[in-house]
């Protein structure tokens, strides 16, 4: 039905440029990404936009009283990066608010504790919180969520997008922990790097996570090891408790690049390595015939012990079947090279009346939106 409202529209604007472009036109080389807003009002970082229908859009992000004078239920400044919150906007996705600066899940008591609640105390007295990268999913009949605390993968569920339930974690052992505590795979192993230096940890799986639900299935999509990362995906009946998911078929979905590459490139000259150290922070929407992945590649530091990720990209995959082998964009990364803006791989995509948009970071200031146009279509 789809296709034939499009070739209706053809026949009566006499031109292909009239249909937006989908995904599949951004594989091909037909379509680009194009600065629609450079500012929509979320803070820079890592957000989820969902479109709600009527021009209301909600968007989930971790933020703090650092970003956006984000307090928890017991009134106390919520420490960086922060804790989970909704923005909204009214008019159609182009600028955005908080409605009430307050982490949107309460704690369990007061103070809040990081270890119960993912933000508050720790258990050394200091204020911590780690409850951030969040992706959600509305199914017809629930709301799923997931985040990243300390690495580990941190699953929840609701009916309304606002109220949710308990936690539980995707699998133990998660997050990074040693090979003596537990056995990894090959897969799951933290490499050595070659400007880093100590690593306390050597096995991964977890960081910023990524979900999907098809009919009855739900998928969760982590990075499973580092140096080279890989992306991992884990499935199963989403109407079971959701801590007892199992690995995708197929392991891992795709891997990034296999070495960090001459330690001395930056910029484009490190973009055909620019997924090396981690390959994390899934978005997944299907189109068409396949399905399509947004995901964040990070090199890792350009110099020996920067002590922080300064190269970071943003990445496109597909797959035909969404648990099967993934093809990466020969393109990688898109929008903007290899550099130090540690909100550009954490992207939303969201489609509305066939325009497919883009929200993540427009500069190291800025998240804002771009939209796919044709190639060298003016405006």
């Amino acid at each position: 039905m789809i296709g034939l409202f499009w070739l209706i529209l053809v026949l009566f604007s006499g031109s292909d440029e009239d249909i937006p472009p989908t995904l599949e036109d951004f594989w091909e080389g037909r379509a680009e990404w194009v600065m629609d807003i450079e500012d929509v009002g979320l803070p820079v970082g890592e957000s989820d936009t969902v479109n709600m229908g009527d021009g209301v859009f909600w968007s989930y992000l971790h933020a703090s009283y650092e970003s956006a004078y984000v307090v928890d239920q017991c009134g106390e400044p919520v420490a960086f990066p922060g804790c989970l919150t909704r923005w909204e906007s009214t008019d159609g996705g182009e600028t955005f608010t908080l409605p009430a600066a307050v982490c949107l899940i309460p704690c369990d008591g007061c103070p809040c504790q990081d270890v119960r609640d993912h933000h508050g105390w720790d258990v050394y007295g200091n204020r911590a919180a780690a409850q951030q990268y969040p992706r959600v999913f509305f199914a017809h009949d629930e709301v799923y969520l997931v985040y990243e605390w300390h690495a580990q993968t941190i699953l929840r569920r609701s009916n309304d997008g606002i109220n949710w339930s308990d936690w539980v974690y995707l699998r133990t052992p998660g997050g990074t922990w040693h090979s003596d505590f537990s056995p990894c795979t090959d897969i799951e192993r933290i490499g050595s790097h070659p400007n880093i230096r100590g690593e306390i940890h050597n096995c991964l799986v977890g960081a910023p996570p990524g979900i999907y639900v098809e009919g009855d299935m739900i998928y969760v999509f982590v990075a499973a090891g580092s140096a080279p990362g890989h992306m991992r995906c884990y499935k199963g009946n989403r109407h079971q408790p959701l801590n007892q998911l199992q690995l995708c078929d197929h392991d891992p979905l795709f891997s990034g690049a296999v070495e960090y590459g001459p330690v001395d490139l930056l910029g484009a000259a490190a973009n055909p390595y620019f997924d090396f150290r981690y390959v994390s922070s899934a978005e997944v929407v299907r189109v068409g015939d396949y399905y399509y992945m947004a995901y964040e590649g990070i090199r890792g530091p350009e110099e020996l012990e920067i002590g922080m990720d300064t190269q970071f990209g943003l990445g496109f995959a597909r797959a035909r079947v969404i648990d099967g082998e993934w093809e990466k964009f020969p393109g990688n990364p898109v929008i903007m090279d290899m550099g130090f803006n540690w909100g550009i791989g954490h992207a939303d995509i969201v489609i509305v009346d066939g325009i497919t948009y883009l929200y993540t970071a427009t500069s190291q200031q800025t998240r804002g939106r771009y939209v796919l146009r044709w190639v060298g279509a003016s405006g």
